[in-house]
This record gives structure tokens, C-alpha cells and sequence, in this order.
């Protein structure tokens, strides 16, 4: 029996498909070990958002190679759609997998156990128009599923290489998504977090016959999933009718991530985003005009390339008067291949890391006064994981706004709903606990 190792790089979509992969594996008879133990094959999923990813994919390729350097070392994903030809001349890379091939796995390492010649599949995946078939039917996290609904993106934002990594919208059909998800109930996961590359582009496809709204009301009705989060969202799809149609589910969380990148609006054209702030405010407000006290997080980039001190006061008073849940906030990072690259006014490095730690700053402020608005209230909690506080057991879990609290432990908690309890408990330690939940 060969042993198969894994390490995913990047975002939440490249964890659901490292998953699949490794399914695929197992299913043809492969032992799946950690990454840092001995393997005869080594898959990294890589990730090419940004050079330093593209560097962290290159070195841990490297690191395969050197925990076994009789092993083979597949190099998976985006990074591969951005440096085909580099890769095939790296001699720790023995098989190159792009996106929308992963599927294809286990053949092509048939095929190259075959003959051990370096192989390469590697398509034009701008003219990819089919969604890639691939499936789960577990996770590693035994209570909150990531379910990958499309790929692809068609934005262009002017600092961003995924469009040309990951190709043009494609969705996966809602029969697949509702067979999987309803096998996911059935194994017992309580919630389910819909993923994509531009998961609001869901459906445009479709020729108008489906859309992430009428996906998600049909992924309500699937008997056994008691919670459905939606992942980020581009701020335009948030209509009256939306957040409307969204509130009157039993399941959907009141928990938005909404990609905002700066709160300046000349810096969002440069970015080639398709919004002004006060766009923005508007959606922010229907949302909390339709839920009560709904979270709400963001993504914001730090020195876009012209980012002058005016544009980055102006951003920082914007976050502040939106007072968003938690912020995401990344440095600028120079990527090849985009138009953002060439830009004159590029930031210098020491600028974007003090605007950076001041926005992190602020974040932590935003995001104690929103955990602190829970204190003495009462919440349903979706039970995860067992912690001790000053010597009492716990379990901690997260409510419907991914706010993190506890109950007093008790046998079998773990992945049920606790009814009716909450922030009595919720003392400074579990404030701490709760600081940077894991992004959805």
C-alpha cells in the first residue's frame, strides 16, 4: 500500500479540494499520513494570491522532496496555472496537476508510476468552461462543512492573478451540491459554510435558472443541517429582497463577509472594484435594517500602490463608522502579471506595515465591543471543542455570528446545539479564545 501526504496552501476552496483529492486516494487504496512523516507521494494544493504564496509554494514543494527524495512530489493547483514552465524545470516537481485536472489524480500518478517521467497536465484554463467534478463526503472538522458551490471568477480587480490561475465562472449544479450536502447531513454535520471563488457569481452561468439565493433556500430544506453560512460575498449582491428572502430561512446564519478591500473611493476605482463606500454603507444597512445585530467581516488591503495618507485616514474613518465584527487586513503585495504591478506610487514596505498595524489595532477594538455586546445574553451555541478554564471543563462553540462562547462540560456535547445558554459564562479568557475566529 503507498502512502500519500498532503499540505494545503491558501484559501477555503483549495482546502475543500485537498480534501477531495485525498478521498480520491484512499478510494484507490492509498494510506493518507501526515505531511511530515514519510510518504511514497507528496500533493501540495498551491496557491499563487500573491509572490510570497507563490514562495511558500516553492518551498514546501522543496520540503516534500527532502523528507523523501525517492518520493513523488505533485505540485497541484493555481501556482501551477501561473508557473507551468518553471515548474517543469524544477527537479523536486515529479507531477504538475493544474485546476480544473485534480480530478484526474489518481490516473496520472498511475500513468507516472508507470514510466516515472515528469508529467505535466496543465490546460488553458481561461477556455475551461465545465466546473470540475470533484466531492466530499467528510471533513476534517467533525461539526462545520466547507462545500465548494463554483470556481472562477470574472472581477479583474486590478491586483488580483486569480482570474487567470482559476479562469472564468463555472458552477457546480445544484443536484450535486444537494446530493453531497445531504450525505453530509446524514454523516451527521450540523453546519454546512457554501465556497467559492466568487461565490456571488454563483448561477450567471446557469442562463438565469439558478442563483446562489434559490440554492441556498433549497439547501434549507435538507432535513439535519441546522446552520448554513454563507463565505465572503461581493457587497452588490445584497439587496432589500435578498437579505429578505435570507431571514426567512431557518438556517442561514446572520454572519456576512463582505468584501470591502479600502474605504476610499478613489483607491477602490484603481482597484477596479465596482462599488463606492457608499454603495457599500447601503448594503451594510439593509442588513442590519433585516437581522438583528448581524456580524459582519471584511477583507481591507494596506497600501495599494498611489495610497496616499489622505486615502488611508479616509479608509480608517470608514471602517470605523461601518464597525465591522472582525477585518482581515493584508499588506499590498506586488503580483506579477497584473495591472496594480506597473502602477506608479508603489507604498514602501515600512508604510504598509504601520497602516497595517494601525488597522489591526482598530480591528481588535471592533471586534471586543461586538463579542462584548453578547455578554449576559442568551445563545445557541453549535458545540466544537473542550477547553479548561481556570480548572473548570468547558465546551466551547460558536453561535449563528460566529461568536465564540461556552457551557459547563457535560459527556456527548460535541456537535449538538446547546439550547438557551451563553455569555453568563463568556469571562475574559473565552474573550481571548474568541480573538480571530478562523475565517469562512
Amino acid at each position: 500500500m503507498r502512502k500519500a501526504a498532503f499540505h494545503n496552501l491558501g484559501c477555503k476552496v483549495n482546502a475543500y479540494e485537498t480534501e477531495a483529492m485525498q478521498q480520491l486516494l484512499e478510494d484507490a487504496g492509498y494510506e493518507i499520513v501526515p505531511f511530515e512523516e514519510k510518504a511514497d507521494v507528496y500533493i501540495i494544493n498551491t496557491c499563487s494570491v500573491t509572490n510570497v504564496a507563490d514562495k511558500k509554494s516553492r518551498q514546501m514543494l522543496h520540503r516534500a522532496k527532502k523528507l523523501n527524495p525517492a518520493a513523488v512530489v505533485v505540485a497541484a493547483g493555481c501556482y501551477v496555472q501561473a508557473a507551468a514552465s518553471r515548474l517543469a524545470e524544477d527537479s523536486a516537481v515529479d507531477l504538475i496537476v493544474g485546476n480544473n485536472r485534480k480530478k484526474d489524480l489518481v490516473h496520472l500518478l498511475d500513468e507516472h508510476f508507470a514510466d516515472r517521467s515528469v508529467r505535466e497536465d496543465v490546460v488553458d484554463i481561461a477556455a475551461e468552461r465545465e466546473y470540475e467534478p470533484l466531492h466530499i463526503r467528510k471533513i476534517s472538522d467533525h461539526t462545520r462543512a466547507f462545500i465548494k458551490v463554483q470556481d472562477g471568477c470574472n472581477q479583474f480587480c486590478s491586483y488580483c492573478i486569480i482570474p487567470y490561475t482559476r479562469g472564468r465562472v463555472r458552477s457546480r449544479r445544484p443536484e450535486e451540491i444537494l446530493n453531497e450536502v445531504s450525505r453530509l447531513s446524514s454523516a451527521g454535520y450540523r453546519e454546512i459554510v457554501l465556497t467559492g471563488i466568487h461565490l456571488s457569481s454563483y448561477g450567471v452561468d446557469f442562463n438565469g435558472e439558478e442563483n446562489l439565493l434559490s440554492l441556498t433556500e433549497r439547501l434549507d430544506r435538507i432535513p439535519g443541517i441546522e446552520r448554513i453560512r454563507l463565505g465572503s460575498l461581493e457587497p452588490c449582491i445584497i439587496t432589500r429582497e435578498f437579505a429578505e428572502r435570507l431571514a426567512s430561512m431557518r438556517t442561514v446564519c446572520p454572519h456576512f463577509h463582505l468584501s470591502l478591500q479600502s474605504g476610499c473611493d478613489e483607491t477602490l476605482r484603481r482597484m477596479n472594484r465596482h462599488y463606492t463606500t457608499e454603495d457599500y454603507l447601503k448594503r451594510c444597512e439593509i442588513l442590519r435594517d433585516t437581522f438583528k445585530n448581524p456580524a459582519i467581516t471584511t477583507d481591507v488591503i494596506v497600501g495599494f500602490p498611489g495610497e496616499t495618507e489622505e486615502e488611508f485616514s479616509r479608509t480608517r474613518a470608514f471602517l470605523e463608522k461601518v464597525r465591522f465584527y472582525e477585518m482581515h487586513v493584508f499588506k499590498y503585495s506586488r503580483r506579477e502579471g497584473t495591472r496594480a504591478a506597473v502602477m506608479e506610487g508603489q507604498i514602501p514596505e515600512n508604510v504598509k506595515s504601520e497602516r497595517s498595524d494601525e488597522l489591526l489595532k482598530l480591528d481588535r477594538e471592533l471586534s471586543e465591543n461586538y463579542r462584548r455586546s453578547f455578554l449576559g445574553q442568551e445563545e445557541k451555541l453549535l458545540l466544537e471543542e473542550e477547553a479548561e478554564i481556570d480548572g473548570k471543563r468547558y465546551m466551547l462553540g460558536h453561535t449563528a455570528r460566529y461568536v465564540k462562547g461556552a457551557v459547563p462540560y457535560r459527556d456527548g456535547l460535541k456537535n449538538k446545539t446547546a439550547e438557551g445558554v451563553f455569555v453568563e459564562q463568556l469571562n475574559e479568557e473565552i474573550l481571548r479564545l474568541s480573538e480571530k475566529n478562523t475565517e469562512v
